[in-house]
């Protein structure tokens, strides 16, 4: 893979920053991969080569190139860091991607050692980053480097990342308008962001346990004028560890000198995120965590991550009052329309089970024992 012509682009509504993607190997189509933002923050994205090297190097590997050359020098805490988490990713089950050769122009000098900058969040709008915004406000004090002050909502994974379903930008500015409520309940700016980089390889497998926590990382390293500091909520606990997009091995390892990637709250099970959550009126009220992308609702209230959430909400006694899923409870029949024993989602039912017996719902502790009990 050769990534060349990094370039800064403006139209007036919107500023990017893109490259062109050639393959050497790969039968596969050349590529103008972008990050973008709208122009208020413009002057806080930059055409780094940390970016494209972040974001592309997994499909360059699962695809069978033999290098990635890309144009600009690289911090060799980054270089580095490639390699472990290449190794990584290499020794995983599965998918075995094979190690490539990174040529750059030389390991460069960090760039922003004496700029104050910020601590920045990916938000989604699901529980694992409003339990990691609400923590943060917990922990930190307004005054120290790692106190959130930014949140990046990112069109172009669960929204416009897989082509054939169109790019739904009308879905992301629904979710955006319920983001802009959270964060000016605590207080941070939210930055819109989008890219296509999942669409140089389209696999679903690849993107869940391989890719999008580089990608996340690459739109982070895309803004390291403005952060020092970019979190990235927990999908998994420590006992649950799992091969991921986004693991505590790998997220770490996409970090340079002037950037710091960190995995955060891998100490908090889902239910006890869910707890953090449970008095915060404006979070509750515009939790976004369905993949369904519906019609004029935020929570399909029927697939397996809908119904998911809502057990928890039903489980802390919080589901009734919400506005973010139109259901007041959850009935079991809701778990027979899918899996819980696939993709390592197990334990986040297993964890259910007692919550769930405290509040008198029996019947959803039958039905959750039940499907767990089925392959």
């Amino acid at each position: 893979m050769i990534i060349s012509n990094l370039r800064k682009v403006e139209d007036g509504k919107l500023t990017r920053t893109e490259a062109t993607v050639r393959w050497e190997v790969a039968d596969q189509p050349e590529k103008v991969v972008y990050i973008e933002t709208e122009t208020a923050f413009a002057a806080d994205i930059t055409s780094h080569p940390h970016a494209f090297l972040v974001g592309c190097f997994i499909p360059a590997m699962h695809l069978g190139e033999k290098r990635l050359v890309i144009e600009g020098d690289i911090c060799p805490t980054l270089f580095e860091g490639l390699q472990t988490a290449m190794a990584i990713l290499a020794g995983w089950p599965g998918d075995r991607l094979k190690p490539l050769a990174i040529e750059a122009g030389k390991l460069a000098a960090a760039r922003h050692l004496w700029k104050q900058r910020r601590a920045a969040l990916f938000l989604s709008g699901g529980i694992d980053s409003l339990s990691a915004i609400r923590l943060n406000r917990e922990r930190y004090p307004a005054t120290h480097p790692g106190y959130i002050k930014d949140c990046l909502l990112v069109h172009g994974f669960d929204i416009g990342g897989v082509v054939e379903r169109g790019m739904k930008y009308h879905v992301f500015e629904r979710a955006k308008q319920a983001m802009a409520k959270i964060a000016a309940d605590v207080q941070v700016d939210l930055i819109p962001v989008y890219t296509n980089i999942r669409h140089l390889c389209d696999n679903r497998d690849l993107w869940l346990t391989r890719f999008f926590g580089a990608v996340l990382a690459a739109v982070a390293h895309a803004f390291d004028r403005r952060i020092s500091l970019a979190y990235i909520g927990s999908s998994y606990d420590i006992p649950n560890l799992a091969p991921c997009g986004s693991h505590p091995l790998l997220d770490p390892e996409y970090s340079s000198h002037d950037l710091k990637i960190r995995h955060r709250d891998l100490e908090v099970p889902r239910i006890d995120k869910i707890r953090s959550i449970a008095d915060w009126d404006v979070g509750l009220n515009n939790m976004r965590v369905c993949l369904a992308n519906v019609k004029d609702r935020l929570n399909c209230g029927k697939c397996e991550k809908c119904v998911r959430t809502m057990l928890g909400l039903e489980a802390v006694g919080v589901l009734p009052k919400l506005t973010s899923f139109v259901e007041d409870q959850v009935s079991p029949d809701l778990l027979d329309a899918f899996s819980i024993t696939i993709r390592h989602r197990e334990h986040f039912y297993e964890e259910l089970i007692e919550p769930l017996k405290v509040c008198g719902r029996l019947d959803l502790v039958a039905k959750i024992e039940e499907k767990l009990a089925t392959p």
